[in-house]
């Protein structure tokens, strides 16, 4: 699943009047103007996690510059409780008419492919017989149940990869950490002064320490995670139990802030991070919306700090190699996130309209690019960062150049075929080993969590 950004659950709404596009006018003989309502005019509701109320309204506004008669109100929910909201809201008459769903885990396509409206002719009838060939191939597989398009894949996203302030790096002289030496080193500097280091949340289920699970596997032993999501490799290897100690190694040496357990990665650890408290965080490549001025402003804002703080020069490192044996810091990637249209909705037309529009036409996706949140899946658009503006252009604009040159080489999942019994079971055995229990004793568990997917077809 998306290990996503989250403050508050707040709505959004745009509105307007309509532009006709035949080529987003729904499915045919499977959506009529008599069982699905206009595909040009109508209010919808869009239910997500992500992303941030700012972002979803600048692509509302542009979607309103198409569509103006299709208003478009959006209510971002928190996203340990998702799910759990989602899923009788659906099962009711009153549920979102637009929800966005992820690759896998316990809010998947496949998880509530039984509530989503098939967009196969829809597309189809967007992009051609070849759509498939236009957008990315992952997305494609992870949002097709049983040959029904059950949601219109609109981004990825990359991990793997740290976030400092850098300020606070430049002010304290301190060396940005290749490996656990340095990184000990750094955390007793920031320490001596004040200062948190690395800071992670580990309450809930939003499982954004499996991300740090991945990245320390990666460095134990390259390919390890792959081969445990594949069933070639199980969660009891060595290699697994090695990884788990050195998260707990990070927790007792003082390198990860205490106290993870109790606070969540949204909003504690983010707005701890972008208020200048702690210097370190890991996230992926969603977070690089803060280098931007506008989101890093919204976001500010939203943590409730005065308009005239400071804003922190956030650049993505390499994930330490905490092994000691220099293997590579990999950066891994998923299809994250599609927009599925419930199949009850009143104005369903409308809605394939929107959720299209957002993830398979240029106007769409491009916005999505330059909002630095999400990475387009539309095959040929790409972030405009002339038209962003950046905190210290200078320094973030290379870096998220790179970043991006990054992820369009990147090979190795995320989290995509993790089931949602694995995913809780991985978050909950986070939980242990950093509150002291020993990691051999909770991977039986964890093995057992895959094998029960496994059984179940997840």
């Amino acid at each position: 699943m998306r290990f996503s950004h989250i403050k508050r659950t707040v709505a959004v709404a745009v509105s307007g009047a309509v532009l006709v596009s035949l080529a987003l006018t729904g499915c045919g003989t499977q959506a009529s103007s008599s069982a699905g309502g206009s595909a040009t005019k109508g209010n919808i509701n869009w239910w997500s996690w992500t992303p941030d109320n700012d972002l979803a309204g600048r692509e509302i506004a542009a979607f309103n510059k198409e569509y103006p008669n299709i208003k478009v109100t959006y209510k971002k929910v928190p996203i340990d409780n998702y799910a759990a909201v989602l899923r009788p809201a659906l099962a009711s008459n009153d549920g979102p008419d637009v929800f966005t769903v992820n690759a896998s885990g316990s809010f998947s396509g496949s998880t509530f492919a039984p509530y989503a409206y098939d967009l196969t002719p829809a597309i189809t009838k967007l992009l051609g017989a070849d759509w498939k060939s236009k957008i990315a191939s992952t997305g494609v597989k992870a949002f097709t149940v049983k040959g029904r398009l059950v949601a219109a894949e609109w981004a990825k996203v990359g991990a793997g990869i740290m976030w400092i302030n850098k300020e606070t790096f430049d002010k304290y002289n301190v060396k940005v950490p290749t490996n656990l030496a340095e990184w000990q080193q750094a955390c007793n500097t920031f320490r001596s002064h004040g200062l948190g280091c690395f800071r992670e949340g580990l309450a809930g289920t939003a499982g954004f320490v499996i991300d740090t699970l991945h990245s320390i596997m990666d460095s134990v032993q390259p390919g390890l995670w792959s081969n445990v999501l594949a069933g070639k490799a199980k969660w009891t290897d060595p290699g697994v139990v090695q990884s788990l100690q050195i998260l707990q190694n990070l927790t007792t040496s003082k390198i990860m802030d205490s106290g993870a357990v109790g606070i969540q990665q949204y909003p504690d650890v983010n707005n701890a991070f972008l208020t200048g408290k702690v210097p370190m965080v890991q996230m992926g490549t969603w977070y690089q919306q803060y280098a931007s001025v506008d989101s890093l402003t919204a976001a500010l804002a939203g943590a409730g700090v005065p308009t005239n703080t400071k804003k922190v020069t956030i650049l993505p490192i390499a994930f330490p190699d905490v092994a000691g044996k220099g293997n590579p810091s990999t950066l891994f990637t998923d299809p994250d996130a599609g927009q599925s249209v419930n199949a009850k909705s009143k104005a369903r037309n409308a809605a394939v309209t929107f959720a299209l529009w957002l993830g398979n036409t240029t106007g769409g996706q491009q916005v999505v690019a330059n909002n630095l949140d999400e990475f387009p899946t539309l095959n040929g658009v790409g972030v405009q960062f002339n038209k962003v503006t950046l905190v210290n252009n200078a320094v973030q604009g290379p870096a998220l150049q790179g970043i991006t040159k990054q992820l369009s080489t990147a090979s190795e999942v995320r989290s995509y075929g993790i089931g949602a019994q694995l995913s809780a079971q991985l978050v909950q055995a986070c939980q242990q080993v950093t509150s002291g229990k020993s990691p051999a004793s909770v991977v039986g568990a964890v093995q057992a969590a895959a094998a029960a997917d496994a059984a179940a077809g997840n």
